[in-house]
């Protein structure tokens, strides 16, 4: 085992010279009944969505990680199926054990398949973390550093007392931290540290950092968020709704646009959805008018120029190029910005092909790419009735409107 660990290790030393694939283990296996509700936490709502939902939120939109995998409890399927938003990065959930050890355990060995360098271990109460704080942790990560967690210094006093609550210690608070989640690990080190913890009994370890402590592993420490909140108690869930609610005031809506000519082909891409038709369309990239107008109009209610701005007609690497990286990178800064897309509604104008039967297929693809639900994804579709260009059946337009929420004082 140790000859294996030391070639994996070997390896990772080699990909993280050049870009590390990073997986996201998310721990939603327990019960939360301290919580109240009725149901484990992770599953209850927060401002009209569920826990969960709002915690993986953060980790669907960043651009460092490459999949997702949750743990889940044996009865909970239903729950979670219930509560997620579908996403190309997210994997097939896996049932936990009965302690947190355990479900991380099963978690990586599920991810075993994927191999990454980098492992992500969050909680699912942790619905507040920041991009910023996952690139922080992604970036800890590197060179001899196997293990890096966010920690928080300690303001108040602490004092160890016995079973009786007599104080029998004052530690220097100096030296301490309260450590959060995400944590961060290279991925075939922390998959060896729990797989001989489990082997040799070790049960009650509350945290993988101290998994890897005991496998003898030096673990970092890095800044964490004050805002990286863990919800246990019924008061933590209010506290979390009513900031939720007030701090998404900032409302904007912005606008897209797009149109392309019918060229000689067999399908146009709408929606990031192929569809078969008797033309193609002349456009640098794949030409898809609903997802240019979809990214344009985003990047309107962010103030942040249009989509020539981000990716150049002149630059060759855009060359056919799939449309959905563009509404991703859209996505991106809207996430980067602490933003949530309210709603997206976009119009099709063209004789023909026919939108309707490709309407879900349309709005399903688009919240994969935005990481939202469909309910979020109006997609509409109507003639010119024979005039213009699109009457004439010389190309096709998409107009899009773009609703956001930011966080700030809705000046």
């Amino acid at each position: 085992m140790v000859n294996a660990l030391g070639k994996a290790l070997k390896t990772w030393m080699s990909r993280m010279r050049s870009h590390p694939t990073v997986a996201t283990l998310i721990v939603a296996a327990g019960r939360g009944t301290r919580a109240g509700g009725g149901i484990p936490k992770q599953y209850r709502g927060i401002a009209g969505r569920p826990l969960l939902d709002r915690t993986m939120e953060a980790f669907r939109l960043h651009d460092r990680v490459a999949c997702i995998l949750v743990v889940i409890g044996e009865d909970d399927h239903g729950l979670y199926e219930a509560a997620i938003t579908p996403s190309d990065k997210l994997l097939s959930p896996v049932v936990g054990g009965a302690v947190r050890q355990a479900s991380v355990l099963a978690g990586l060995e599920a991810l075993a398949a994927a191999a990454p360098d980098i492992v992500l271990v969050h909680d699912a109460a942790r619905p507040f973390l920041s991009a910023d704080l996952i690139a922080a942790a992604i970036e800890a990560v590197t060179g001899d550093v196997l293990a890096a967690v966010p920690g928080l210094a300690v303001v108040d006093t602490i004092k160890a007392v016995d079973g009786g609550g007599r104080v029998t210690g004052t530690p220097d608070r100096g030296a301490l931290r309260a450590v959060q989640t995400p944590q961060a690990f290279a991925y075939a080190a922390l998959h060896d540290a729990h797989r001989r913890a489990a082997s040799a009994g070790i049960a009650g370890l509350t945290d993988d950092a101290a998994v890897m402590e005991w496998a003898g592993h030096a673990v970092t420490v890095f800044p964490g968020e004050a805002g990286n909140v863990k919800l246990t108690h019924p008061e933590d869930f209010d506290a979390a709704e009513r900031r939720m609610r007030a701090a998404m005031n900032d409302v904007r809506v912005g606008q897209g646009y797009d149109v392309h000519a019918f060229a000689e082909g067999d399908h146009v891409w709408l929606g990031g959805v192929r569809i078969p038709h008797d033309r193609g369309v002349l456009a640098h990239s794949d030409g898809d008018v609903v997802l240019h107008a979809a990214t344009d109009a985003i990047l309107g209610a962010l103030a942040d120029g249009d989509i020539g701005t981000h990716f150049p007609p002149s630059d060759m690497r855009w060359k056919g190029a799939s449309s959905d990286r563009f509404l991703a990178h859209a996505a991106q800064l809207l996430a980067d910005r602490g933003g949530r897309l309210a709603m997206l509604d976009v119009t099709v104008v063209c004789e023909a092909p026919k939108i309707g039967p490709h309407r879900e297929a349309i709005r399903a693809r688009m919240a994969s790419i935005l990481g939202v639900g469909p309910d979020r994804i109006a997609i509409k579709a109507t003639t010119s009735e024979k005039m213009g260009f699109t009457g004439r059946r010389e190309g096709l337009a998409a107009l899009a409107l773009a609703t956001i929420r930011l966080p700030g004082d809705g000046a």
